[in-house]
């Protein structure tokens, strides 16, 4: 079973890697920008053939170690591909 995990600051706390990004990428002339916020994606195989019992495992593995619970929320999802997505570019 394959689970993406996203794992965002949550509202109200602070980004500050996304506020230097963001006046970066304004020196680089993309003004039009309104709001940056950076995040993390974690991607993890289990040998669990559940998605009830998957989701379950992915939960107290973030509450335990992947999502610090006082600044960040996540969010998880079932995926069938963990292959890297294709940026157009």
């Amino acid at each position: 079973m394959k689970v993406r995990v996203l794992v965002r600051l949550k509202p109200g706390i602070m980004d500050v890697q996304g506020a230097a990004v963001k006046r970066a990428l304004a020196g680089l002339g993309f003004s039009e920008i309104a709001e940056l916020r950076i995040g993390k994606v974690i991607d993890i195989e289990l040998d669990e053939a559940r998605s009830g019992e998957a989701r379950t495992r992915v939960g107290e593995m973030c509450g335990q170690l992947l999502a610090n619970p006082i600044l960040e929320e996540y969010s998880m999802e079932i995926v069938t591909d963990l292959a890297p997505r294709e940026v157009a570019g």
